[in-house]
């Protein structure tokens, strides 16, 4: 049950690859205080166990979680963001992906809107047929019945025709489509630079406030500026 009070984000995490993707995106989530209700698909924890070495279990997806937000994209120990660990990670509320009767499974269940992150083709096709195969897909699906926020974050090269037809469909259903395709002007000099940058776009279409790349502001080559890269 709702306290009322709560009304989180979604994250949806599938198996295509880009693992940190979805890291980072959480990390962002609760660093600008918002909760977040994390389904994390069971193909995508064997993406996560061949990326980073982390076992997500149901038991321990706290810990586990935590080791993995610490995990920077390079794979090195990293900083949880600059902030609380276990006072963001109390923000959390995990859901079994294979748990049809999940909070989210409902329309009436008050959430903000849904991010997939990174969305596997099969996720695509899924959604955009309206199916309701895991949690996930489940979810997405109320999300664009409800007319909320659905970001779908592909993860794929290249794309076939009927991938390619899937997200029109959702694109014509209100989603919004958002590739995983890193830019370069923001002074990328970390491969975390680059998953931080496709996290911000995330954020910036789900209109949560972050710092997570340096904005075009017009000026050519002030990404190359000296201190450009300090706050």
């Amino acid at each position: 049950m709702s306290d009322g009070k709560r009304t989180p984000w979604v994250v949806g995490v599938s198996g295509a690859s880009g693992t940190p993707y979805a890291a980072s995106v959480l990390r962002g989530l609760l660093a600008a205080g918002e909760s977040v209700d994390l389904v994390v698909s069971r193909s995508a924890r064997l993406t996560l166990l061949d990326e980073t070495g982390i076992a997500f279990r149901d038991a321990h997806w706290r810990d586990d979680l935590a080791q993995w937000l610490e995990r920077g994209a390079d794979g090195k120990p990293g900083t949880f963001a600059g902030f609380d660990r276990a006072g963001a990670l109390d923000a959390v509320r995990y859901w079994n992906a294979g748990d049809l009767a999940a909070g989210p499974s409902s329309g009436s269940y008050p959430v903000k809107g849904m991010l997939i992150v990174p969305a596997s083709t099969a996720c695509v096709a899924g959604v955009s047929l309206g199916l309701s195969k895991d949690l996930l897909q489940r979810v997405a699906s109320v999300t664009l019945k409800e007319r909320r926020t659905l970001v779908v974050v592909v993860r794929e090269t290249p794309l076939s025709g009927q991938t390619l037809k899937a997200l029109v469909a959702l694109d014509e259903a209100g989603a919004v489509v958002l590739p995983a395709s890193p830019a370069f002007y923001a002074g990328a000099t970390h491969i975390q630079d680059l998953a931080d940058f496709v996290a911000g776009r995330v954020l910036d279409a789900a209109g949560v406030p972050h710092r997570l790349y340096r904005r075009w502001d017009g000026e050519l080559g002030a990404a190359r500026a000296p201190g450009a890269g300090e706050d």
